[in-house]
């Protein structure tokens, strides 16, 4: 991961805290990331978020 991404995936576990009480470590972040990524592109396939966005790069 790229520093830049690293601070993204900080910000996103102080919002979770911040705005939304919910105290999760950048690891159970990733996974929970990971498991959703997964099954939307179990359930969609071709018109996946992850098969898109690694077509348009």
């Amino acid at each position: 991961m790229s520093a830049e991404e690293l601070m993204d995936l900080e910000h996103a576990r102080l919002v979770l805290r911040g705005e939304h009480g919910l105290a999760v470590d950048r690891g159970r972040i990733v996974r929970e990331a990971v498991s959703v990524v997964l099954a939307d592109l179990e359930a969609r396939g071709d018109a996946s978020i992850l098969v898109r966005r690694l077509r348009s790069r």
